[in-house]
């Protein structure tokens, strides 16, 4: 028994030879709706500290075009880096578009993009913006940490529609066969559980944690609740998701994945990051 695969095609539309992928479109959507979203926080001083928002409206114009840069190159540096190293030494040919010589590692349009090196591009790219114009950094990554949750639901979305990182072989009452599995098997929608776990359930635990508890009165909680709570969601996903096949990745004790050795980090940071404003905001409240 399973669900027919809605097989919507990788390609929304197309601009004369040109296919809009629903994949692009997904970063776009990411970046539109979480720029939306952060006009509306910083406009609301009732969740701040008296200093009000670290960041202008302006400045966070100005901010996109970084953080969408550190998430398109941070996210295919760390796929290459982290998945499939063996790029960055594969041959050149044949050229791009039959002119010149491109690498392999840099043609995004092939596939291959890491979460957690887009989490760490932005990071780069917010801190370096934070230091030319003397902002909080913590503060700064609070906000886009409130934000980010709305990327990843379109991300994990755009994975189910492209039929990839499917789940592993299961046959429950909504398992799916995935057009581009081989084996054709019935399989968990293991994206549609990150959509949900990943975007929409931490979504809605950081709103509540800054509207109704005060996270973003101490730097650096609401990224801890947002790096804690993905790890978490993460490897919790990762016992139903298949895998990634690739020769080039080690063998990791207990059935652990890379998904899961990538985000172990991420959950001890959070929890710290949690533990130590709170320990600050009451030695300040003692005080």
């Amino acid at each position: 028994m399973s669900l027919p695969y809605p097989d919507i095609g990788s390609a929304a539309f197309h601009i004369g030879p040109l296919p809009i992928r629903w994949y692009s479109l997904s970063y776009i959507a990411g970046l539109a709706a979480g720029w939306w979203y952060l006009t509306r926080l910083i406009k609301n001083t009732g969740i701040w500290t008296k200093k009000g928002a670290p960041i202008s409206r302006v400045q966070l114009d100005d901010v996109l075009f970084w953080v969408a840069i550190g998430v398109m190159v941070g996210g295919r540096l760390g796929y290459v880096l982290f998945y499939q190293p063996a790029l960055l030494i594969e041959s050149w040919n044949p050229p791009l578009f039959g002119l010149l010589p491109f690498p392999p590692a840099l043609k995004v349009w092939e596939g291959g993009m890491s979460f957690h090196g887009g989490l760490i591009g932005v990071t780069i790219a917010g801190f370096f913006f934070a230091r030319k114009y003397k902002l909080d950094a913590l503060s700064m990554g609070d906000l886009f940490a409130c934000a980010a949750p709305i990327g990843l639901f379109f991300g994990r979305i755009a994975n189910f529609i492209n039929a990839e990182l499917y789940g592993r072989p299961w046959d429950g009452p909504w398992a799916m066969i995935f057009p581009t599995d081989s084996l054709g098997l019935t399989r968990h929608p293991s994206q549609l559980y990150e959509a949900a776990l990943e975007g929409v359930m931490l979504f809605i635990v950081i709103r509540i944690a800054t509207h109704s508890f005060g996270l973003l009165k101490r730097p650096g909680a609401a990224i801890g609740v947002f790096l804690a709570g993905y790890a978490a969601s993460r490897i919790f996903v990762e016992n139903f998701r298949q895998p990634d096949d690739i020769a080039s990745l080690p063998d990791f004790p207990f059935g652990l994945t890379m998904g899961m050795m990538l985000s172990l980090p991420m959950l001890g940071l959070g929890l710290w990051l949690i533990w130590r404003t709170r320990t600050k905001s009451e030695k300040a409240a003692g005080s």
